[in-house]
């Protein structure tokens, strides 16, 4: 079990101290309340360590967005509060480009929730109805639309399903849009 002085509490405000953008921020929320609903499916002892991880992934991102800089400035400073490795080792491996590879069922998540997460939360921006009524097959689609949310890596995306259908906690892809959905509809 991991275990970690920060709280969820304290990590938000952290997120709120480093990050002003309040994109960025949804962003951050956002993966963090994905990160917690597959904890409470495969890590129940550990949900609040992978919210942490979800709510802190890109706390140095708006100040240090190169590859040099990010998440290599912000896990640092996480480490000198204190911070779990194995949430430190997620975050750091969220980022492919650092070379840590993603070991445990946390990072392994959080690489599969976060660009998904974003893309969702774009998808959603552009229907009527937002969040409700959204479905896999919706966003299936608007992944094939390469123009759509070009930023977004599909191949990330990809990636993580596929290391989440090999760990045996997910089907498929829709099974994973599925639960990143309810995970944000709540």
């Amino acid at each position: 079990m991991t275990t970690t002085p920060m709280t969820v509490e304290a990590a938000r405000a952290l997120m709120h101290e480093w990050v002003e953008s309040d994109s960025l921020r949804g962003h951050m929320e956002a993966v963090a309340a994905c990160m917690a609903h597959h904890a409470r499916l495969h890590a129940p002892g550990e949900v609040e360590a992978w919210t942490i991880a979800g709510l802190l992934h890109d706390v140095d991102y708006e100040k240090h967005p190169t590859p040099e800089e990010h998440p290599t400035v912000g896990v640092a400073h996480l480490r000198s509060l204190g911070v779990d490795e194995t949430i430190l080792d997620a975050i750091m491996g969220h980022a492919p480009y650092t070379g840590v590879a993603r070991t445990t069922p946390m990072a392994r998540h959080l690489f599969a929730c976060d660009e998904l997460a974003g893309f969702i939360v774009a998808v959603a921006k552009v229907r009527p109805d937002g969040l409700s009524g959204l479905t896999a097959k919706s966003v299936r689609k608007k992944l094939k639309d390469k123009a759509f949310a070009a930023a977004v890596s599909r191949a990330d995306i990809a990636e993580g399903v596929a290391d989440l259908v090999a760990d045996g906690c997910v089907a498929d892809e829709t099974e994973h849009i599925d639960r990143c959905i309810a995970a944000l509809q709540g």
